[in-house]
């Protein structure tokens, strides 16, 4: 592994270095007494709906009825109150009935690996005993063996050390010196860091360095630093005997059942004290545990991690699966009991037992479910259920952030309407023509009093955005009845007869700012003949996502017009829709009737997650706004012989091909010195799409300041160190389509510097940003 896996270790470090001097004045402190438990509040005293909290209890009806569980304990907190605490059904069903208490004590499983190990190992980090970028070999001198000494604690943290999930169980059976012997012995699957592979095994060894650190094994260190100074006082491993009689059972084991002894087979004989599984606690103990990392590392005066530290371990790192934390998850294949309406910086984890955490910051709000879904036969599934409760507690919050911007559909909304009075209107949309309440624009217009919607037309993608084919055909509204005319099917454009009722096109759909983006490619086509048919044609502008600042990329050339480039642009334009159809009425002279309902509060220096609006995938792989962003330089990347990432969780994201050397592009790409973006090799298999069920090597992007992010030059280095490490490999060739200008694709072919490149293309930019200053209608 070479360092240049992991560029943004210099961020870290500088961080780190912070952690460092804040742990000198603010180490982990235990006040003369022990912080309370958190207190009780009504829902209304933190804003939030007691009617929707009160769904909660037909959710877990419905699971304790279909066997998923016999009971659980559900606990909501926000803003540091108790809104929901409540037990449901049986603690246990067999030999005979116990009801469920709030009190409950449960094995946590792998939330043992959240709350005990990497908490403890960042308590570590942050005393400097130890770096993330250390290998874990460094500490653990065995743990070399095999091929396992270039692993290190970050790839460990992120299950990307290249481990298996869990060794045999046989590995166990001689007591746990012999254990350990056969654990150092393991040959890694993928080399680390390139994959992300869920494993105890990772978590084991992340307890042992705690050990081999401290002197202490993990259930002492976490004891001392984390659960005593919080107060967690029935938080532990091998709970004693009063805790043992209040814990839910699970299964049997030699006949006797599991109450308050590990389910986990492996920490089981390990003792009882594992770095990945083997913690028993309530909830409301860790109601305490998650309020302190909403207070960044403090509660009540007790200080565990500080600001910084809560920052690094929460901090999304995205992996071959999706994004994880340090210790926790964020939105992997792992996240079913993740509530849908969390915002992008929750972070949560669950256990095999039947529990799971989830602590959203940017919503001041923890969710806490524990159930013994195992008991009594080891049958149940509860992490849709959990993951149900977490979106009924997210969608009570009264107050989230309140929209500063109206999108055009909003406007039309609060003018009654008024701009399309009597007018017979057909619709061109997809999922993202929303209001910022929700509401669907169809669902508005086909409501709304003197407009008549008779028809509706969708795009690539189609009217739900969902569907990944060549040609899509016509359909009919589900709701509306109306006719659904397909412009990604036989034809791209609105036919007489599709027209033959509408006197105004009305558009309304989300771009993301990049040219070879086919949305506005649809709204000039029909742009064109409503022009030719005397047809209104009105715009609901949105804002663009991206920004509407920043322009760059080389133009299109004249005669390179196609459906992935409408109009001579450059590659980010910078504007909105609204204003690209000024500017294709303006360039293209035509005679149309050209109304654009305004964005309104949007500056252009907003990006979308500053708006308030809500993101909606504007395309089965635009899944963020972190994608979009990236999406003008990688996306041009996607016409040749690589995978752009679709067919994984986080496509234009990263990029890879068979044949790709990853370690050798992240070196690459480090010494070019781009600012606001880190790489690191990664390894991925697409399941769908270009190169799917195939290995590929490639990089990981990671943008580490947007604001001096430069998505195109990014690009345009990564192209050209491609063309430079694999001129056999990589297909450049068909690098022009999306490119759109032979210039710049000789240059990169060439091998030129990016300064040489963007300099080919910089007097034509700046001819389109002068004549774009005269169509822009919104201010900076």
């Amino acid at each position: 592994m070479t360092e240049s896996r992991r560029p943004n270790h210099v961020v870290l470090g500088a961080v780190v270095a912070f952690c460092l001097l804040l742990a000198a004045t603010q180490t982990a402190t235990q006040a003369a007494a022990l912080p309370g438990k958190l207190p009780a509040a009504a829902p209304e005293q933190v804003a939030m709906d007691p009617q929707r909290l009160a769904e909660i209890d037909q959710v877990v009806a419905e699971g304790i009825a279909a066997g998923e569980m016999p009971g659980c304990v559900v606990m909501i907190g926000r803003r540091g109150k108790v809104v929901y605490f409540q037990a449901y059904g049986h603690r246990q069903v067999e030999p005979e009935p116990v009801a469920m208490t709030t009190d409950t004590v449960f094995d946590m499983a792998s939330l043992t690996k959240s709350v005990a190990t990497a908490t403890s190992i960042m308590i570590l980090l942050q005393q400097g005993m130890l770096r993330l970028e250390d290998r874990a070999c460094e500490h653990v001198p065995e743990f070399a063996a095999e091929g396992k000494d270039r692993i290190t604690v970050l790839d460990l943290l992120t299950h990307q050390g290249g481990l298996i999930p869990d060794n045999a169980l046989a590995d166990y059976q001689d007591g746990p010196e012999k254990s350990w012997e056969r654990i150092f012995a393991l040959k890694p699957r993928t080399a680390p860091g390139m994959k992300f592979i869920y494993t105890d095994v990772g978590y084991l060894m992340l307890g042992k360095l705690v050990e081999r650190i401290t002197g202490k094994k993990v259930d002492e260190f976490a004891r001392d630093h984390i659960f005593q100074p919080l107060g967690m006082t029935e938080t532990g491993f091998l709970p004693s005997e009063p805790l043992r009689r209040r814990a839910a059972p699970t299964e049997k084991r030699d006949g006797q059942w599991m109450r308050g002894e590990v389910h986990d087979p492996r920490a089981y004989l390990l003792g009882g004290v594992a770095g990945h599984a083997g913690l028993f606690s309530t909830a409301e103990d860790l109601a305490r545990y998650a309020q302190m990392m909403l207070g960044r590392g403090e509660y009540e005066g007790v200080r565990v991690l500080s600001p910084a530290t809560v920052a690094i371990m929460t901090t999304p790192y995205p992996v071959s699966r999706g994004r994880r934390g340090l210790g926790w998850d964020m939105r992997t294949g792992y996240s079913s009991n993740r509530g849908r309406s969390f915002s992008d910086r929750a972070f949560g984890h669950g256990g095999f037992t039947g529990t799971a955490m989830w602590i959203d910051p940017e919503l001041e709000l923890f969710v806490i479910f524990l159930s013994n879904r195992l008991h009594p036969d080891g049958k149940g599934s509860v992490n849709p259920l959990a993951g149900r409760i977490g979106t009924i507690a997210a969608d009570a919050i009264r107050d989230r952030p309140t929209p500063t911007v109206l999108a055009g559909i909003d406007v039309l909304v609060r003018d009654g309407f008024r701009q399309l009075a009597g007018r017979r209107v057909g619709l061109i949309t997809n999922q993202t023509g929303i209001s910022r309440e929700g509401a669907s624009t169809v669902e508005l217009l086909h409501e709304a009093e003197n407009v008549e919607l008779v028809a509706l037309f969708s795009p690539e993608h189609g009217l739900e955005g969902k569907l990944e084919a060549s040609r899509i055909a016509d359909g009919r509204h589900p709701g509306t009845g109306l006719a659904v005319f397909s412009l990604y099917g036989e034809t791209r454009r609105p036919t007489p007869e599709m027209l033959q009722k509408v006197d105004t096109l009305v558009f309304d759909i989300q771009d993301i700012g990049t040219r070879f983006y086919t949305y506005i490619s649809t709204m000039g086509y029909a742009m064109e003949e409503a022009a030719k048919h005397g047809v209104r044609f009105v715009v609901l502008d949105r804002p663009n996502p991206i920004g509407g600042v920043e322009v760059a990329g080389p133009m299109l050339d004249a005669g390179q017009e196609s459906f992935v480039a409408y109009h001579r642009l450059p590659v980010r334009h910078g504007m909105t829709v609204g204003e690209l159809a000024g500017l294709f009425k303006s360039d293209l002279h035509l005679e149309l009737d050209l109304d654009v309902i305004r964005v309104e509060r949007w500056p252009r220096s907003m990006l979308f997650d500053e708006t308030g609006l809500t993101w909606v995938n504007p395309s089965p792989n635009m899944r963020s706004l972190t994608e979009a962003i990236l999406y003008p330089g990688i996306g041009m990347l996607e016409t040749t012989n690589l995978s752009v990432g679709r067919g994984t969780a986080t496509p234009f994201e990263h990029i890879g091909a068979p044949w790709l050397d990853g370690p050798r592009l992240v070196q690459a790409l480090d010494q070019a010195g781009l600012p606001g973006i880190a790489f690191r090799a990664v390894t991925f298999t697409p399941d769908a799409s270009k190169l799917e069920g195939e290995q590929c090597g490639g990089v990981a992007f990671t943008i580490t300041d947007r604001n001096a992010l430069e998505p195109v030059r990014a690009g345009l280095e990564v192209a050209r160190q491609l063309r430079l490490l694999h001129p056999d490999d990589w297909k450049a060739d068909a690098y022009l389509r999306l490119l759109g200008n032979k210039a710049v694709h000789d240059a990169v072919l060439a091998g030129k510097p990016v300064d040489q490149i963007e300099s080919l293309y910089r007097p034509g930019l700046e001819e389109f940003i002068e004549k774009r200053a005269k169509l822009l209608l919104y201010d900076p």
